[in-house]
């Protein structure tokens, strides 16, 4: 695997390889595994997860990690986007991790020659995102096949979404989206909310996207986890196997409430633990070339 721009790119073999390999990395296997490797991560858009479990994969695989900083970078002066990462390939480093807020970034840099991760391309694709989700989903239960998640939310920003869907259908899963009419898409399958959490077997949720926004939301904030909020009442009308997922940050007494956010049903916190192992497997795929 040369890079990772997107998960269409890659075969339901591939995909099932990655998340084998990521499972293999718990237990410290490959833990100093590309000691000899220097590897830069360029986010031009704020992150904490995304940025620091790729940091915390790199650190235990051994790496040496550059780090870089927009704000204090000559974009400030002028330079582009292409630029920037060529400067970084003059380097002579080993690969580098991309988020930025244009959708297919990587369109532009068809002359970098080094590894390229992709971290999040504006509202298209996630695809490490879309990896540790079907990790945590594929060690819950097992299997992928006939599966129902319903992705509840902002729908139309949301490049998890939108990798989610595409990968989990193929998959053999059944994919239903939720939420307020003006973040809905054409395409997918609508559930009524409150439908969907007595039937499915995967409640995702999604923050509202503020920033990409053109508009303010219609709703208030109140009137949002009133209407799509995971309340306690309703997580106790989920089936009994039923797992909640979010991709995180989370906005807490809007789309979820406190008391769910660690409740015995919600699998966050195990999403973002696998999140290092995923992003361990795929800079051994890129990188260490497995």
């Amino acid at each position: 695997m040369d890079n990772l721009f997107r998960l269409k790119d890659l075969s339901v073999k591939e995909i099932n390889d990655i998340l084998d390999l990521a499972n293999k990395c718990k237990d410290g296997t490959y833990d100093n595994y590309l000691k000899d490797k220097i590897i830069a991560n360029c986010f031009f858009e704020p992150s904490t997860r995304t940025q620091y479990s790729f940091n915390t994969a790199q650190l235990r695989l051994g790496m040496k990690v550059i780090s870089f900083n927009s704000d204090n970078s000559s974009l400030k002066k002028g330079e582009s986007f292409y630029d920037t990462i060529k400067t970084f390939e003059s380097f002579n480093i080993d690969g580098i991790v991309i988020r930025d807020r244009k959708d297919h970034y990587y369109e532009e840099l068809k002359n970098i020659h080094i590894p390229i991760l992709n971290a999040g391309d504006g509202a298209s694709d996630h695809p490490t995102q879309s990896l540790l989700d079907l990790l945590t989903i594929r060690n819950e239960f097992g299997h992928f096949e006939g599966l129902n998640i319903a992705i509840v939310g902002d729908i139309k920003y949301s490049r998890v979404a939108h990798s989610n869907i595409e990968i989990m259908e193929r998959l053999g899963m059944n994919c239903y989206v939720s939420g307020p009419e003006e973040y809905r898409e054409e395409g997918y399958k609508f559930i009524d909310f409150d439908k969907a959490i007595e039937q499915m077997d995967i409640i995702m949720l999604l923050r509202v996207q503020h920033e990409r926004h053109e508009q303010k939301m219609q709703l208030s904030l109140e009137e949002y986890h009133r209407d799509y909020g995971l309340t306690m009442e309703r997580v106790n009308r989920m089936k009994d196997n039923a797992i909640i997922m979010h991709p995180a940050p989370f906005n807490r007494m809007v789309e979820i409430a406190d008391d769910v956010v660690e409740c015995d049903k919600s699998r966050i916190f195990k999403q973002i633990e696998n999140g290092v192992l995923v992003r361990m497997a795929v800079i051994l795929k890129t990188i260490g070339g497995m």
